[in-house]
């Protein structure tokens, strides 16, 4: 499958892929973003800062990008790159379909995205990725599939999804919110003429969240790539915003907060690709340390100790505003 030209990667940072969520509209929840990104944030200041992104990270040796319907013009954006950069033919382009971006460039929309799972709406984003992206895209996932969604007993569409692999797109899903697990362990029961339909998962899992680690490193064990975001929290785990224990082992190792709260993740056995989820190139190169730093067993100790009920959690996140 087109995904796995990821484990033959042999630069450095082959582990560390870039989504694109935080660059692809002008408004989302980081925190942060009203330093990192131009107090005028035209569709054309947001094309320059994803094409320098892209260029900074294909040039440190990230292979991996991830985009979705509901990133804006993330799609766009990341098309227009690969274009004018026929030497990038090595990249992997992950997308998502589910929720639609309805704030149409408004950092103050009543309502940012909708999300709907049907077999409608996926025959209408795949349309809609395929214009942009074309033959590029390796991977297309069910975006924040919860074990409740439609989109796990609906054969309809699973033969949809089946259609797309043996076109040669990898299929697989992303999840969020305090179920993960339960979601995740429910996608990988989903099977079309005996066969697992899905072969990706991508969720959230950082210091401060958790919970799907077990689920996650049973999907591994069942074949699965594992593709980890949000491990900055959302912006909660560096600069300011940082838990001192968290700024303590980093001031102990020379690295950034975020590189080390991104070192524990790569650590993880089960964890195939780790999204940096930055909004500036400064913040790319910081994130990249994180395959050079060394945790000893004190640090990571202190480390773990930060991590939080699922609920409270994703409560918090859910107050995020969006910014």
């Amino acid at each position: 499958m087109p995904f796995s030209r990821l484990a033959s990667a042999t630069t450095p940072t082959c582990h560390i892929g870039l989504g694109l969520a935080a660059v692809g509209r002008p408004g989302y929840i980081n925190l942060g973003r009203e330093r990192d990104l131009p107090s005028v944030r035209s569709v054309d200041a947001l094309r320059e800062r994803t094409h320098d992104l892209l260029d900074a990270a294909y040039a440190q040796g990230v292979r991996y990008f991830d985009a979705a319907r509901s990133y804006g013009r993330s799609e766009e954006f990341l098309a227009e790159w690969l274009r004018a950069r026929p030497d990038a033919a090595d990249v992997v382009i992950g997308s998502k379909w589910g929720y639609t971006y309805t704030a149409d460039w408004s950092t103050d929309a009543a309502q940012h995205e909708v999300k709907d799972h049907s077999l409608e709406t996926y025959e209408r984003q795949r349309a809609e990725t395929a214009d942009l992206l074309g033959d590029r895209l390796d991977l297309y996932q069910i975006h924040s599939l919860t074990a409740d969604s439609p989109a796990l007993t609906d054969q309809k569409l699973h033969a949809k999804l089946a259609e797309a692999a043996a076109e040669g797109v990898t299929i697989g899903f992303s999840t969020s919110g305090p179920g993960q697990a339960e979601a995740i362990r429910a996608a990988m029961a989903v099977t079309v003429n005996g066969e697992p339909l899905f072969r990706t998962v991508q969720s959230t899992y950082n210091l401060l969240e958790t919970s799907a680690a077990p689920a996650l490193a049973a999907a591994h064990d069942a074949g699965l790539t594992v593709i980890v975001k949000e491990g900055m929290a959302n912006g909660r785990l560096t600069g300011a915003d940082a838990p001192e224990t968290l700024k303590s082992v980093a001031e102990e190792t020379s690295f950034g907060c975020d590189a080390v709260a991104l070192a524990l993740i790569l650590r993880q056995p089960w964890a195939g690709v780790v999204l940096s989820g930055v909004a500036t190139v400064s913040q790319l190169g910081s994130n990249l340390h994180a395959a050079v730093v060394d945790l000893g067993e004190d640090q990571l100790a202190r480390l773990e100790s930060l991590a939080e009920e699922p609920h409270e959690y994703w409560e918090r996140r859910g107050q995020l505003p969006w910014h």
